[in-house]
């Protein structure tokens, strides 16, 4: 069956005031004083790129209405409202928007201020995902974050007040668990400081010690001192029991949300279904088949000037990509009909003792991880995946 037609994009807005220690995004670092809160754009950079990715937009192939819509970075509230009016302007008159559509914008805390998200609103964004990552000022400091505390505290409040008007469908808190020098009662602070400001999304990432990154440094030279195997686990255990409590389904590994409040863009991520991406370092996968854009303005710019390569036949996802999109839900993953043809008795073999010691659960040919256990310890089991993958990728085809 072919992959339907996309009903989803996403939109890279590369732009940083600085570059944060553990980011290897494809970003670009504009200094301190570029696209203020005042709502000057702070850069002709900015506007040529926006230039750039409209191009994009306007020469993309047709498809049907969009139902959801991503703006991420970078910091997209470097843009003023004008600029990302005019970018989803472009969206709509390419594709057009479904009725009810899901517009989100990612805020970074000290980019944006009350006036400006105001505008946003007006331009279309009816869910925002703010880049919290931690409420502790030293932690942001060491994170080379540019907010603090008090900026997180503030820009909740604004979106707080927005979905009491009703001018805001959702919106969701990013945090960072198992940073340098984390202890459960540290973590359990951090929890319990996000549940006060009533975010109906929760996004909680493990911290990943990217290579070529001030991290990877650190860590190399012994001045990163990241918390155990065991307590990473204990810590997002820790996450899944005290959203649960709070009212908050575990839907996906690193994803909470109260009920009806799930991100419908993320989750078609992690179904398998494709999505248009546009600017420098966005991922599509319109047909199927992933398709990576250069990471730099200047390779981003000489790709878009290439002539134009056919549209790609329309191809499934590939079944390894499948699987590990599909352990990462709540639902699981139906293997059977994947595997057809497959040696699934020594994948089974493999994932055995994380049966048995209640990690994964199985119903029938559907696979999950059990919450929180499972899903904390979810690396484990991938790893048994993917090097049984490897093993039939590399195994001689069956004699005639």
């Amino acid at each position: 069956m072919e992959p339907r037609p996309p009903r989803s994009a996403y939109l890279h807005i590369p732009f940083c005031h600085r570059r944060c220690f553990y980011c290897d995004f494809p970003v670009v670092p504009l200094g301190d004083r570029a696209g203020g809160a005042a709502g000057q754009s702070g850069s002709r950079s900015i506007e040529a790129y926006l230039e750039l990715i409209t191009a994009e937009i306007k020469a993309s192939p047709p498809g049907p209405p969009l139902s959801t819509v991503y703006v991420g970075g970078g910091t997209p509230s470097m843009l003023t409202a004008a600029q990302l009016q005019a970018l989803l302007r472009s969206l709509r008159k390419r594709f057009g928007f479904a009725p009810g559509a899901e517009i989100s914008l990612e805020l970074d805390p000290a980019s944006f201020d009350q006036a400006r998200l105001q505008g946003y609103l007006q331009a279309g964004v009816n869910r925002v995902s703010l880049g919290g990552q931690s409420f502790d000022d030293a932690v942001l400091e060491r994170l080379g974050r540019r907010h603090r505390r008090a900026d997180l505290l503030e820009a909740a409040t604004w979106l707080q007040a927005a979905r009491a008007q009703g001018q805001l469908v959702s919106w969701s808190l990013d945090l960072i668990q198992g940073l340098p020098g984390a202890t459960a009662e540290q973590w359990q602070q951090q929890l319990d400081q996000a549940l006060a400001l009533d975010p109906p999304h929760l996004s909680v990432y493990d911290l990943i010690v990217e290579p070529g990154t001030v991290f990877e440094r650190w860590e190399s030279s012994g001045q990163l001192p990241l918390p155990e195997e065991d307590l990473s686990a204990d810590l997002m255990e820790l996450t899944a029991v005290t959203l649960a409590a709070a009212g908050f389904g575990h839907y996906e590994i690193s994803n909470y949300a109260q009920p009806g409040h799930a991100s419908r863009h993320n989750r078609v991520y992690w179904s398998g279904a494709g999505w248009w991406g546009f600017g420098l370092g966005a991922t599509a996968a319109p047909w199927g088949v992933r398709q990576a854009r250069p990471r730099t303005r200047e390779a981003y710019a000489t790709w878009l000037q290439r002539e134009r390569e056919e549209t790609p036949v329309p191809q499934p996802m590939p079944i390894d990509e499948r699987v590990m999109v599909g352990l990462r839900r709540r639902e699981g993953v139906q293997l059977a009909p994947l595997l057809v043809g497959l040696d699934q008795a020594e994948l089974e073999r493999r994932w055995q003792p994380y049966l048995q010691h209640g990690l994964l659960q199985r119903e029938g040919s559907r696979w999950r991880l059990s919450d929180p256990e499972g899903l904390a310890l979810s690396n484990a089991v991938l790893r048994e995946w993917l090097a049984w993958w490897s093993d039939q990728v590399e195994a001689p085809p069956p004699s005639p």
